[in-house]
């Protein structure tokens, strides 16, 4: 099964933040180490999102490390809560 993790940030002195106030509020964290986990990530990722209609993405790092035997891809999205218009 998929590792996914949460995290939620706050305050200031955090990367992420700036003067103004916050860049991001949230991490949401999506790895996956099998071939078919790998292949479903996407879909767990746009599962996520519209389950979560209220947040907006402001930044997506994607890594892909490997050795020998395992090959590992991670989705990480910064995201904060969408202000209402």
């Amino acid at each position: 099964m998929p590792y996914f993790a949460h995290i939620a940030l706050g305050g200031y002195g955090v990367s992420g933040f700036d003067g103004s106030g916050a860049r991001f509020t949230g991490v949401k964290v999506f790895s996956a180490t099998k071939a078919k986990e790998r292949e479903e990530l996407g879909e767990s990722v746009t599962r996520w999102l519209r389950s979560n209609a209220g947040v907006e993405v402001v930044e997506r790092v994607v890594t892909q490390s490997s050795d020998n035997e395992f090959h590992c891809l991670t989705i990480v999205l910064f995201y904060r809560e969408k202000s209402a218009a």
